[in-house]
This record gives C-alpha cells, sequence and structure tokens, in this order.
C-alpha cells in the first residue's frame, strides 16, 4: 500500500504539472524539461519503472516523439550497486568462492542496466576472459509487486486508454510484465544465446558470445568476453581500420536474417549492445530482450515487402490487420490512402532518400489518427529497426539502409526454396495478369549485388582452411533450385504455364529480347550444364505432379 502511495503521489503530481502547463498555455514550450524530469522520476521510482521508460522510448503509440528520445538515455545511463553486493550474489549462485573459479575479476562494473550490471573476469581454469552479468539484489519481489500494481493502476485507465489511444492498457502491461520476467531469468538468456549460436554458426561474419552455463543461474550468467569496439565509439571503429561499408553491410543482412530467417531477433540492439570485431564481424551481447516472430508472421512481413513493391496499399492495410496491428474486423478502407501516402512520399524519391526514421515519424501521425495498436513484438521490431539505421547513419551519414536491405529481400525471393516465398516470388514477377520483365532483372541485379558485397567483406577472408569448409560463404547467386521450381511449376501450372507463354508472345511478338537480356545477367552465375542435369533429375517427380494434375482435373470434370 505504501508502495502504491508512492507511485500514484509522484505520478500524479508529474500529471498536475502537465495539467497546469496546458492551463497556461506553455505545454509545448517546457516539453524539454517535462522530458527530462519525467526520466528522472522514472529512475527514482525504481528499476521496474526504468524498464517501463525503456520500453516507452519505443512505443510511438503511447508517446510523443521527444519524450521518446529523452527516455532513450534510460537505455545506457543508468547508476550500478555496490561491488560486494554483486560479488556476495555471484559467490551465492556458483556455491564456491569467486577466487575459486575466476583468477581476476574487474575492480568496476563494465556497464550498468536497470536489471543488472557487468563485470570482466578471467577463468582460473583456462585463462579464457568472460563477461559476468549479475543482477541487481532483492529485485525480483520488487517488480512483482510494481507489476501488481501496474496492472491494478491500468484498469482503472483502461477505458480512457482506449477511447484517447486506441489500445488497450491492461494488454499493454500484460505484454510488458511478460517480457520483464522472462529477462529476470538468466537461464532463459542463456538459452537465447544458444540459439543465436545455432542460428549464426554458418555465418563467418557474425560473432555470438559463447555461454558457460556451468557457471550460470538464474541470477548470474558468464559468457565469453568479445574483445571488439562498441558503436557507441564509431571514431574508434574508423581508426581500427575497420572497413566501415563492410561492417555496416554486415549489420543490416544479420538484422535481415533474425527477422525474415530465423523469426529470432535481438530485441535491444542498441550501440552499448552491438561491437565491431577487429577482423570485420559484427558481435552482439545482451539476450534477454529477444523476440519472436511466427512463421505466419514471417510470410505476412514478407507479403508486405511485396505489397509494397507492387503498390498495393489495400492489400498493405490488410496485412496491417493479420499482424495484429488493427482489430479483426476493423473497416481499412480510410487507413489506404493513408498508407500510400506515406509509402509514396517516403519511397517516390528512390533509395537514396528512404529512411525509416522519417517513415516511422509519419506513421507515428497514422496511429494517432487511426485505431492502430502496435504489438509489443512489433515495437521491439520497430526499434530494432530503428536503433540499427541511427547507427548506420552514426557511422556513415550518407548510409543508405534500403540499398543493402532490397538486395537481401531479392536474393531470399530468387534463391529461398521455401513454397511460401516461392509463391511471393510468383507475385512480385506477375501484376495485372502480365510478367514483369524489368522486375526480374532488378531481382537478379539487386541479389546479385548482395552476393557480392558480401563475399568481398574482409570478414570473410578466412585464413583457416578448415573455418573456410565449415562456414557457408556465397561467391555466387545459386539459382539451381529456383530453376528447378520454376521448370517444374511450368509444366505443372497450367495458369502460370499460359501466362508465361503470353509473356512471351505479348503484343503479337516473341519477347526473345528480354529472355536474352535476363540470360545475360546469371550467364556468369550459374553453370548451365550442372542444372540441366539438376532438372533432368527432377523430371520423373515432374511428370508424375503433372499426371496426379491432369488425373485430378479430369476427375473433377467427370
Amino acid at each position: 500500500m505504501l508502495r502504491g502511495v508512492e507511485i500514484v503521489w509522484n505520478l500524479g503530481l508529474y500529471w498536475s504539472n502537465l495539467v497546469y502547463d496546458f492551463l497556461v498555455g506553455r505545454d509545448e514550450e517546457v516539453v524539454p524539461y517535462r522530458a527530462r524530469q519525467l526520466r528522472n522520476l522514472l529512475c527514482d521510482l525504481g528499476p521496474s519503472f526504468i524498464k517501463a521508460g525503456q520500453v516507452l522510448a519505443n512505443r510511438p503509440d503511447i508517446i510523443r516523439e521527444d519524450y521518446m528520445n529523452e527516455l532513450c538515455i534510460l537505455q545506457d545511463d543508468v547508476p550500478s550497486f555496490p561491488n560486494q553486493i554483486a560479488f556476495r550474489i555471484i559467490e551465492e549462485d556458483l556455491g564456491q568462492p569467486l577466487e575459486a573459479v575466476f583468477s581476476k575479476i574487474s575492480s568496476g562494473t563494465i556497464a550498468a542496466a536497470s536489471l543488472g550490471q557487468v563485470y570482466r573476469a578471467t577463468l582460473r581454469a583456462t585463462g579464457e576472459d568472460v563477461a559476468i552479468k549479475v543482477q541487481r539484489p532483492g529485485i525480483e519481489p520488487i517488480i512483482y509487486r510494481d507489476l501488481f500494481l501496474f496492472r491494478t493502476l491500468a484498469s482503472f485507465l483502461n477505458g480512457i486508454s482506449i477511447q484517447k489511444l486506441g489500445c488497450n492498457a491492461e494488454l499493454i502491461v500484460d505484454e510488458f510484465g511478460e517480457k520483464l520476467l522472462e529477462e529476470l531469468d538468466y537461464t532463459l538468456e542463456a538459452r537465447n544465446l544458444e540459439d543465436f549460436l545455432e542460428n549464426f554458426k554458418n555465418d563467418p561474419t557474425v560473432k555470438i558470445p559463447q555461454v558457460y552455463k556451468q557457471f550460470s543461474g538464474q541470477r548470474v550468467l558468464v559468457m565469453e568476453w568479445i574483445d571488439g569496439i562498441r558503436c557507441t565509439n564509431p571514431q574508434a571503429i574508423k581508426e581500427a581500420g575497420i572497413d566501415v561499408d563492410g561492417f555496416l553491410t554486415i549489420g543490416v543482412s544479420a538484422a535481415l536474417r533474425q527477422l525474415l530467417e530465423f523469426g529470432l531477433f535481438h530485441g535491444d540492439p542498441h550501440p552499448g549492445n552491438i561491437f565491431a570485431m577487429r577482423d570485420g564481424r559484427i558481435a552482439y551481447v545482451d539476450f534477454g530482450n529477444v523476440a519472436v516472430l511466427s512463421q505466419q508472421n514471417k510470410q505476412i512481413l514478407i507479403d508486405a515487402v511485396v505489397h509494397a513493391v507492387n503498390e498495393d496499399y489495400a492489400e498493405m492495410a490488410n496485412d496491417f490487420t493479420r499482424l495484429g496491428f488493427l482489430s479483426p474486423g476493423t473497416d481499412v478502407t480510410p487507413i489506404i490512402p493513408a498508407l500510400e501516402a506515406i509509402w509514396q512520399n517516403s519511397a517516390g524519391k528512390g533509395l537514396s532518400d528512404f529512411n525509416f526514421r522519417s517513415v516511422t515519424g509519419k506513421f507515428n501521425q497514422l496511429v494517432y489518427n487511426y485505431p492502430i495498436r502496435i504489438p509489443e513484438r512489433f515495437s521491439l521490431v520497430i526499434r530494432s529497426l530503428l536503433t540499427q539505421e541511427g547507427i548506420c547513419f552514426t557511422m556513415k551519414p550518407d548510409f543508405k539502409f534500403l540499398e543493402v536491405a532490397y538486395p537481401y529481400v531479392a536474393k531470399r525471393l530468387l534463391t529461398d526454396p521455401n513454397p511460401a516465398l516461392r509463391e511471393r516470388l510468383v507475385q512480385v514477377l506477375f501484376k495485372d495478369g502480365l510478367f514483369q520483365w524489368k522486375r526480374l532483372e532488378n531481382l537478379i541485379v539487386l541479389a546479385k549485388e548482395n552476393v557480392a558485397k558480401m563475399s568481398s567483406n574482409p570478414a570473410l577472408q578466412v585464413k583457416n582452411t578448415q573455418s573456410q569448409r565449415d562456414l557457408k560463404v556465397e561467391r555466387k547467386l545459386d539459382l539451381t533450385d529456383t530453376i528447378k521450381d520454376g521448370a517444374r511449376l511450368f509444366f505443372v501450372d497450367e495458369g502460370i504455364r499460359r501466362q508465361l507463354l503470353l509473356a512471351l508472345t505479348e503484343d503479337s511478338k516473341l519477347h526473345i529480347e528480354e529472355l536474352v537480356d535476363v540470360y545475360r545477367l546469371v550467364e556468369d552465375q550459374i553453370d548451365i550444364p550442372s542444372v540441366a542435369v539438376e532438372v533432368a533429375r527432377d523430371f520423373p517427380t515432374v511428370v508424375r505432379d503433372l499426371l496426379l494434375s491432369w488425373s485430378e482435373s479430369v476427375l473433377s470434370d467427370g
């Protein structure tokens, strides 16, 4: 009850100041001061509120941009707790003295966050340098108590939040609480680390630290020390002679792989959690906050990209409903012209002028004008993309995020054997029943660009031949499976066959020139005899599928 009184009194006092500012007509001019005041208030109220502030810093559907920018400071600047308390917690979790496991440990914290802090140490048994992440003392009951109070307060404010913001306050608290409780369990973070290690095990451009589970527990996490340069210091990265273009390219590609390929992505990739290794690789730390996208959501995101390419804004609006931004049954008709305006204004000038921050700014206005609520997992997606784009701009102000992202998506569409992606490729290549020759050429050019950039990256210049055999390094655009699937589709799918034949004979002329142009783009990327052999091997399967399709059509006609 006392904690509830403390929270209500402090927040009520702050709210009354906002009301007073509004009544005397100075609400806009004092925004920087009030934003700073809010940040300090959250720090004073403790870890739960610091974490809430970090979440609000990435929720444009709840809080305005100037407040978001101020609250972003909470992601990097949090007071630490005393070393003797931290060391006692480590020993309690280890079940033995520090000296038995570590030959030395840093005298001060390397980093401090809302839920814990980090030390550098050396393992006595192996001499390896490690990072020790230790949880703040007595934090669990504090978090449970505050979450209960948050939920109680949300139940009182729910009607107002639905009416004014178009979002359910109780649902927002539930999503926040779920993620926060996950972060309290360091054994879960250890499992996240193992999942990331598995996902990137064959990627020579990404470094994920090894976790030492034998020394870790619910309150302590011991992991490999990352000897790199934090992205908080872009000047040091440049002075170290690291290829900035190459580093940013692998960073964007790694982010997109997490989002669109693995469906498991880092939820807090701020500059302090991302390192540039001296050999050009990118390294991630702090895996307490990760988010999972279902296979369905990954496919809908790719659908949204396809619909954007095809300028199909009605389907883009429907994608919002399918992703949970809009309640089922919401009339999307008024949103369609707004989406069209946002996309055309942002992408109409070309890739060179496109950035996610400008799109997000326009999207924020859309959020306030329509009943849109950003689900927690997608607020993390937005934060992830914005944060990583911000890192790119800090290190290279003229960096074009989409000039890396588009080639990656093009390569995925052209080479991924996933049936769902094959279907999306067909949607991209056909518009209004007509085959888009120019679009196919653009996809191939972009995909080749992605392969060329990645294969020439300094991080791929591996000296150890065993490592070269183990790691997956693509030197050419491998279209073998795509050509096989295309040949199968041509023979089996009557609709596709008709459309392709029409594309070759459109306007009463043979489009041999377009076919030749496409061939010239891929001739240096594919081994024709090998592809022919693969297609021939697949021929019996194609014949079987063709016979099955023919028999089904005969039976249905009968």
